[in-house]
């Protein structure tokens, strides 16, 4: 799509003023915090493989498990930490996260607070990569807010009594296995489902056997055909379904456009935008924009498209990956700015390490932590 002189100068001040919404710590500010001046940052990663609940299915693959990496950042005695996790469409594995975080060197820094200049170093060091980058990010982040004793929805000013309900995705399965992931997930007040295969209605009538909570589908490029895709976004409509994410394959562009313009529900971009330079090229394609932590690189950029999406009026879901409760923490820190969260990627594990933001009568609720919001 051309964009005018006149769209490209409006779009640059929008880049700009959302930079500057990405609050950082300055250094005078943080000065007083730092203990030693001498220390040096140390960047520690392992590999952890995290077991599901159920087998998840979506409309392109099944998996029982899913591998991600557990980073530290340790500064003076404090450590801040992190998460990378690598669903297979990410195309990262465990292998290329160690390949990429063995070539990151944080002892170059002796200040932390230098956020913008460690994270910019950090996403230079490779192209890609980006759930890799993000468990640096969330790592600092977190080691950060520990220095100024504080949890980052504070540090950026955000109201932790606007957090919104999150979504608890029901993956394709059959009609026995799908009524008894609703009976499990009574608490939630929005529940996700996953679509794109043969069987869309039957799972939607399956769910409203036993429910009528509000919905949300995720058809994860599955449907093909413009035509018939909006045909099954009207069919959804009728059944109480919030929005629709990632209806079409994300390189058919002129297609997904065409379904946002003509669909009765808002139409959300999820693989097609990962980070803010997709939000950029996409914002007169989709109606609102899903942020996951591990496609943006981490807490800084989410931050960032956050304020652009707002500038430019579109929806934004913030979402994640099966993930620990350090990442799914992580993204909670920047929940009150989002019109719908789908924060349940730790509820849907059966080893989580960590302990963070808790799911209370199916809302995104924070606690006063520093940092992330891990319990110490």
């Amino acid at each position: 799509m051309k964009q005018n002189r006149k769209d490209f100068i409006k779009t640059s001040g929008l880049i700009i003023a959302a930079s500057a919404a990405a609050t950082i710590p300055s250094k005078s500010f943080a000065k007083n915090f730092i203990k030693s001046r001498g220390s040096k940052m140390k960047l520690r990663f392992k590999p952890y493989t995290l077991e599901l609940k159920h087998v998840f299915t979506v409309a392109v693959y099944s998996r029982t498990t899913t591998p991600v990496m557990l980073t530290e950042i340790e500064y003076d005695g404090v450590v801040g930490y992190g998460e990378a996790s690598m669903p297979q469409y990410l195309g990262e594995s465990q292998e290329s996260a160690s390949a990429f975080l063995s070539k990151v060197n944080l002892e170059q820094f002796d200040d932390p607070f230098k956020m913008e200049e460690i994270l910019s170093y950090v996403d230079s060091v490779d192209k890609n990569n980006t759930a890799a980058k993000a468990s640096v990010d969330i790592a600092l982040h977190d080691l950060v807010g520990k220095l100024l004793n504080q949890p980052w929805y504070k540090i950026w000013g955000y109201d932790k009594s606007k957090t919104p309900y999150t979504t608890f995705t029901i993956g394709i399965d059959t009609a026995d296995v799908v009524r008894q992931k609703v009976k499990e997930a009574a608490e939630f007040k929005i529940l996700k489902v996953k679509l794109g295969k043969d069987n869309d209605k039957e799972m939607i009538e399956t769910i409203r056997s036993v429910t009528d909570v509000p919905l949300t589908a995720d058809a994860n490029q599955g449907w093909k055909d413009k035509h018939q895709a909006l045909d099954m976004i009207n069919w959804l409509n009728d059944k109480n379904v919030l929005y629709v994410e990632q209806p079409l394959p994300k390189e058919m562009i002129d297609e997904n456009a065409w379904i946002t313009e003509n669909s009765p529900l808002p139409i959300l971009g999820d693989e097609s935008i990962q980070r803010i330079s997709d939000l950029i090229k996409m914002k007169d394609v989709y109606s609102g924009v899903v942020i996951k932590l591990m496609k943006c690189t981490g807490m800084r950029e989410a931050n960032k498209m956050i304020s652009l999406a707002k500038a430019f009026n579109k929806k934004i879901m913030l979402g994640c990956m099966t993930e620990t409760s350090c990442a799914i923490s992580a993204a909670s820190q920047l929940s009150p700015m989002a019109d719908w969260a789908d924060l349940d990627g730790a509820l849907l594990i059966k080893n989580d390490p960590f302990e963070g933001m808790k799911v209370i009568d199916g809302r995104v609720t924070l606690n006063d932590y520093p940092g992330i919001g891990l319990k110490s």
